[in-house]
Protein backbone atom coordinates (compact mmCIF):
# COMPACT_ATOMS: atom_id res chain seq x y z
CA UNK A 1 0.00 0.00 0.00
CA UNK A 2 2.83 2.49 0.68
CA UNK A 3 4.49 1.95 -2.57
CA UNK A 4 1.44 2.40 -4.62
CA UNK A 5 1.04 5.50 -2.42
CA UNK A 6 4.96 6.40 -3.42
CA UNK A 7 4.41 6.05 -6.84
CA UNK A 8 1.17 7.73 -7.35
CA UNK A 9 2.59 11.06 -5.55
CA UNK A 10 5.29 10.45 -7.67
CA UNK A 11 3.09 9.99 -10.60
CA UNK A 12 1.44 13.34 -10.07
CA UNK A 13 4.25 15.19 -9.14
CA UNK A 14 5.78 14.23 -12.61
CA UNK A 15 2.06 15.14 -14.24
CA UNK A 16 2.82 19.08 -12.51
CA UNK A 17 5.92 19.25 -14.14
CA UNK A 18 5.25 18.14 -17.40
CA UNK A 19 1.96 20.07 -17.61
CA UNK A 20 3.99 23.47 -16.82
CA UNK A 21 6.22 22.25 -19.93
CA UNK A 22 2.94 22.11 -22.18
CA UNK A 23 1.58 25.39 -21.02
CA UNK A 24 5.30 27.04 -21.27
CA UNK A 25 5.56 25.23 -25.04
CA UNK A 26 1.82 26.56 -25.42
CA UNK A 27 2.49 30.63 -24.38
CA UNK A 28 2.43 32.87 -27.41
CA UNK A 29 4.21 36.20 -27.49
CA UNK A 30 1.46 38.05 -26.05
CA UNK A 31 1.99 35.94 -22.99
CA UNK A 32 5.59 36.40 -22.88
CA UNK A 33 5.41 39.86 -23.21
CA UNK A 34 2.52 40.49 -21.05
CA UNK A 35 5.28 38.54 -18.25
CA UNK A 36 7.89 40.94 -18.99
CA UNK A 37 5.70 43.77 -18.02
CA UNK A 38 7.12 46.03 -15.03
CA UNK A 39 5.38 45.64 -11.79
CA UNK A 40 7.71 45.79 -8.67
CA UNK A 41 6.14 43.13 -6.58
CA UNK A 42 5.94 39.89 -9.10
CA UNK A 43 9.03 37.45 -8.34
CA UNK A 44 8.25 34.63 -10.42
CA UNK A 45 9.10 35.95 -13.70
CA UNK A 46 10.29 32.08 -15.33
CA UNK A 47 6.71 30.84 -14.09
CA UNK A 48 4.46 33.46 -15.62
CA UNK A 49 4.02 32.48 -19.17
CA UNK A 50 2.68 29.59 -18.57
CA UNK A 51 0.27 30.41 -15.58
CA UNK A 52 -0.82 33.52 -17.46
CA UNK A 53 -2.08 30.58 -20.18
CA UNK A 54 -3.62 28.06 -17.21
CA UNK A 55 -5.67 31.09 -16.20
CA UNK A 56 -7.05 31.64 -19.79
CA UNK A 57 -7.63 27.82 -20.48
CA UNK A 58 -9.35 27.91 -17.23
CA UNK A 59 -11.66 31.24 -18.03
CA UNK A 60 -10.42 32.46 -14.22
CA UNK A 61 -11.68 36.00 -15.05
CA UNK A 62 -15.06 35.39 -16.03
CA UNK A 63 -15.87 31.95 -13.43
CA UNK A 64 -14.25 34.19 -10.80
CA UNK A 65 -14.85 37.69 -11.49
CA UNK A 66 -15.66 39.23 -7.65
CA UNK A 67 -12.24 37.76 -7.02
CA UNK A 68 -10.54 39.40 -10.27
CA UNK A 69 -11.98 42.85 -9.43
CA UNK A 70 -11.06 42.83 -5.82
CA UNK A 71 -7.92 42.33 -6.84
CA UNK A 72 -7.73 44.75 -9.67
CA UNK A 73 -8.95 47.40 -7.10
CA UNK A 74 -6.48 46.96 -4.55
CA UNK A 75 -4.02 46.99 -7.68
CA UNK A 76 -5.50 50.21 -8.69
CA UNK A 77 -5.16 51.93 -5.64
CA UNK A 78 -1.35 50.75 -5.35
CA UNK A 79 -0.26 51.30 -8.17
CA UNK A 80 -2.31 52.67 -10.75
CA UNK A 81 -5.06 52.88 -13.15
CA UNK A 82 -2.49 52.43 -16.03
CA UNK A 83 -2.43 48.74 -17.24
CA UNK A 84 -4.16 47.76 -13.91
CA UNK A 85 -6.22 44.63 -15.82
CA UNK A 86 -2.76 43.69 -17.08
CA UNK A 87 -1.04 43.71 -13.83
CA UNK A 88 -4.04 42.14 -12.04
CA UNK A 89 -3.53 39.03 -14.22
CA UNK A 90 0.78 39.18 -13.48
CA UNK A 91 -0.32 39.40 -9.80
CA UNK A 92 -3.20 36.01 -10.06
CA UNK A 93 -0.39 34.26 -12.62
CA UNK A 94 1.68 34.43 -9.38
CA UNK A 95 -0.61 33.10 -7.07
CA UNK A 96 -0.81 30.10 -9.53
CA UNK A 97 2.92 29.74 -10.21
CA UNK A 98 3.32 29.25 -6.32
CA UNK A 99 0.02 27.25 -6.06
CA UNK A 100 1.58 24.94 -9.10
CA UNK A 101 5.33 24.89 -7.46
CA UNK A 102 4.07 24.09 -3.75
CA UNK A 103 1.98 21.05 -4.86
CA UNK A 104 4.37 19.86 -7.13
CA UNK A 105 7.07 19.90 -4.44
CA UNK A 106 4.63 18.28 -2.27
CA UNK A 107 4.57 15.32 -4.02
CA UNK A 108 8.26 15.06 -4.87
CA UNK A 109 9.00 14.89 -1.12
CA UNK A 110 5.89 13.12 0.13
CA UNK A 111 7.29 10.54 -2.66
CA UNK A 112 11.16 11.12 -1.65
CA UNK A 113 10.40 9.96 1.76
CA UNK A 114 8.52 7.16 1.51
CA UNK A 115 5.05 8.12 0.65
CA UNK A 116 4.82 10.27 3.66
CA UNK A 117 1.51 12.21 4.28
CA UNK A 118 3.23 14.95 6.38
CA UNK A 119 4.98 16.52 3.17
CA UNK A 120 1.85 16.37 1.16
CA UNK A 121 -0.23 18.10 3.47
CA UNK A 122 2.53 20.79 4.70
CA UNK A 123 3.00 21.53 0.57
CA UNK A 124 -1.10 21.52 0.09
CA UNK A 125 -1.25 23.79 3.18
CA UNK A 126 1.24 26.09 2.08
CA UNK A 127 -0.19 26.33 -1.30
CA UNK A 128 -3.49 26.93 0.05
CA UNK A 129 -1.82 29.45 2.76
CA UNK A 130 0.58 31.35 0.61
CA UNK A 131 -1.69 33.15 -2.11
CA UNK A 132 -4.00 34.28 0.54
CA UNK A 133 -1.14 35.72 2.13
CA UNK A 134 -0.15 37.65 -0.64
CA UNK A 135 -3.16 38.82 -1.40
CA UNK A 136 -3.15 40.44 2.27
CA UNK A 137 0.24 41.91 1.87
CA UNK A 138 -0.87 43.09 -1.44
CA UNK A 139 -4.14 45.06 0.99
CA UNK A 140 -1.32 46.07 3.66
CA UNK A 141 0.67 48.28 0.90
CA UNK A 142 -2.34 50.01 -0.40
CA UNK A 143 -3.25 50.79 3.07
CA UNK A 144 0.29 52.49 3.87
CA UNK A 145 0.27 53.98 0.76
CA UNK A 146 -3.08 55.46 1.62
CA UNK A 147 -1.86 56.36 5.31
CA UNK A 148 1.82 57.63 3.68
CA UNK A 149 -0.61 60.15 1.31
CA UNK A 150 -2.85 61.20 4.34
CA UNK A 151 0.18 61.85 6.36
CA UNK A 152 1.59 64.31 3.82
CA UNK A 153 -1.56 65.82 2.07
CA UNK A 154 -2.02 68.73 5.43
CA UNK A 155 1.62 69.84 4.86
CA UNK A 156 1.38 70.43 1.72
CA UNK A 157 -1.87 72.24 1.89
CA UNK A 158 -0.42 74.36 4.73
CA UNK A 159 2.45 75.24 2.35
CA UNK A 160 -0.41 75.75 -0.62
CA UNK A 161 -2.15 78.18 1.79
CA UNK A 162 0.63 80.34 2.54
CA UNK A 163 1.89 80.79 -0.85
CA UNK A 164 -1.97 81.81 -1.96
CA UNK A 165 -1.80 84.05 1.20
CA UNK A 166 1.29 85.73 -0.35
CA UNK A 167 -0.30 86.28 -4.04
CA UNK A 168 0.84 83.10 -5.88
CA UNK A 169 -2.09 82.35 -7.79
CA UNK A 170 -2.98 78.24 -6.50
CA UNK A 171 -1.31 76.47 -9.71
CA UNK A 172 1.94 78.50 -9.18
CA UNK A 173 1.81 77.13 -5.38
CA UNK A 174 0.96 73.68 -5.81
CA UNK A 175 4.22 73.85 -9.13
CA UNK A 176 6.52 75.76 -6.60
CA UNK A 177 5.70 72.95 -3.42
CA UNK A 178 5.95 70.12 -5.43
CA UNK A 179 9.54 71.16 -7.05
CA UNK A 180 10.60 71.23 -3.49
CA UNK A 181 9.99 67.81 -2.89
CA UNK A 182 11.54 66.94 -6.06
CA UNK A 183 14.17 64.52 -4.29
CA UNK A 184 11.27 62.67 -2.55
CA UNK A 185 9.59 62.09 -5.83
CA UNK A 186 10.62 58.72 -6.40
CA UNK A 187 9.99 57.38 -2.47
CA UNK A 188 6.51 59.17 -1.68
CA UNK A 189 3.40 58.28 -3.39
CA UNK A 190 1.75 61.72 -3.20
CA UNK A 191 4.84 63.47 -4.73
CA UNK A 192 5.37 60.63 -7.36
CA UNK A 193 1.77 61.52 -8.61
CA UNK A 194 1.80 65.29 -8.25
CA UNK A 195 5.02 65.12 -10.37
CA UNK A 196 2.97 63.32 -12.94
CA UNK A 197 0.62 66.04 -12.99
CA UNK A 198 3.28 68.74 -13.75
CA UNK A 199 4.30 66.74 -16.50
CA UNK A 200 0.65 66.43 -17.92
CA UNK A 201 0.55 70.07 -17.75
CA UNK A 202 3.50 70.77 -19.50
CA UNK A 203 2.41 68.95 -21.86
CA UNK A 204 -0.79 70.37 -22.54
CA UNK A 205 -3.19 69.51 -20.23
CA UNK A 206 -5.77 72.22 -18.34
CA UNK A 207 -5.04 72.38 -14.82
CA UNK A 208 -8.52 71.19 -13.91
CA UNK A 209 -8.01 67.89 -15.92
CA UNK A 210 -4.53 67.24 -14.25
CA UNK A 211 -6.20 67.69 -10.97
CA UNK A 212 -9.04 65.72 -11.67
CA UNK A 213 -6.30 62.71 -13.11
CA UNK A 214 -4.25 62.99 -10.31
CA UNK A 215 -7.19 62.66 -7.80
CA UNK A 216 -8.30 59.58 -9.33
CA UNK A 217 -4.24 57.80 -9.31
CA UNK A 218 -4.47 58.89 -5.72
CA UNK A 219 -7.83 56.96 -4.92
CA UNK A 220 -7.81 58.34 -1.84
CA UNK A 221 -10.68 60.29 -0.60
CA UNK A 222 -8.96 62.67 1.32
CA UNK A 223 -7.36 64.15 -1.85
CA UNK A 224 -10.90 63.89 -4.11
CA UNK A 225 -11.81 66.52 -1.18
CA UNK A 226 -8.65 68.21 -1.34
CA UNK A 227 -9.30 68.78 -5.35
CA UNK A 228 -13.00 69.32 -5.57
CA UNK A 229 -12.24 72.07 -3.33
CA UNK A 230 -9.66 73.50 -4.95
CA UNK A 231 -11.60 73.44 -8.26
CA UNK A 232 -14.89 74.94 -6.97
CA UNK A 233 -12.83 77.79 -5.24
CA UNK A 234 -9.36 78.24 -6.98
CA UNK A 235 -11.86 80.90 -9.91
CA UNK A 236 -13.05 82.71 -7.24
CA UNK A 237 -9.97 83.33 -5.04
CA UNK A 238 -9.97 86.39 -2.19
CA UNK A 239 -11.41 84.84 1.08
CA UNK A 240 -13.31 82.76 0.08
CA UNK A 241 -10.76 80.25 -1.45
CA UNK A 242 -8.52 80.62 2.04
CA UNK A 243 -11.34 80.01 4.24
CA UNK A 244 -12.17 77.00 2.07
CA UNK A 245 -8.77 75.58 2.32
CA UNK A 246 -8.58 76.33 6.11
CA UNK A 247 -11.38 74.45 6.97
CA UNK A 248 -10.00 71.50 4.86
CA UNK A 249 -6.61 71.76 6.59
CA UNK A 250 -8.36 71.72 9.95
CA UNK A 251 -9.90 68.21 9.19
CA UNK A 252 -7.17 66.83 7.17
CA UNK A 253 -4.97 67.28 10.38
CA UNK A 254 -7.30 65.65 12.62
CA UNK A 255 -7.36 62.76 10.05
CA UNK A 256 -3.31 63.00 9.94
CA UNK A 257 -3.40 62.53 14.17
CA UNK A 258 -5.35 59.49 13.55
CA UNK A 259 -3.44 57.55 11.78
CA UNK A 260 -0.42 58.61 13.83
CA UNK A 261 -2.41 57.43 16.94
CA UNK A 262 -3.15 54.17 14.85
CA UNK A 263 0.62 53.37 13.72
CA UNK A 264 1.82 54.27 17.43
CA UNK A 265 -0.41 51.57 18.33
CA UNK A 266 0.24 49.02 15.76
CA UNK A 267 4.45 50.36 16.79
CA UNK A 268 3.63 49.08 20.05
CA UNK A 269 1.63 46.14 19.52
CA UNK A 270 4.39 44.67 17.76
CA UNK A 271 7.14 45.07 20.55
CA UNK A 272 4.89 43.30 23.04
CA UNK A 273 6.11 39.51 21.81
CA UNK A 274 10.00 40.28 22.04
CA UNK A 275 9.33 42.36 25.32
CA UNK A 276 7.86 39.29 26.67
CA UNK A 277 10.88 36.89 25.69
CA UNK A 278 13.39 39.52 27.11
CA UNK A 279 11.69 39.36 30.10
CA UNK A 280 11.77 35.43 30.17
CA UNK A 281 15.50 35.08 29.15
CA UNK A 282 16.35 38.29 32.10
CA UNK A 283 14.25 35.63 34.37
CA UNK A 284 16.26 32.60 33.15
CA UNK A 285 19.80 34.48 33.51
CA UNK A 286 18.61 35.05 37.30
CA UNK A 287 16.78 32.64 38.29
CA UNK A 288 19.16 30.10 36.86
CA UNK A 289 21.77 30.53 39.50
CA UNK A 290 19.45 31.19 42.74
CA UNK A 291 18.24 27.84 42.15
CA UNK A 292 21.25 26.17 41.96
CA UNK A 293 22.42 27.98 44.99
CA UNK A 294 19.51 27.04 46.45
CA UNK A 295 19.25 22.61 45.44
CA UNK A 296 23.57 23.25 46.71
Amino acid sequence: MKLIWVWLEGLLAALLAVGWVVLHQGAEERHKQLAELPFEVIKLRPLLPAMLVFIEKVRFVARFSGVFYRIQSSVQKGFGVHMSGERSLLYIAEMAGYIWLLLTLGFVLAAVNGGSATWLALGAMLAVVLPVALFRDLQKKVQEREQDILLELPELLNKIILLVGAGETVQRAIVRCVQRKQENAANHPLYKELFQMLNELENGYSFQQSLETFSKRCGVQEVSVFTTTVLLNFRRGGGEFGLALRDLSRTLWDKRKAVSRMRGEQASSKMVFPMVMIFVIVMILVGTPAFMMMNM
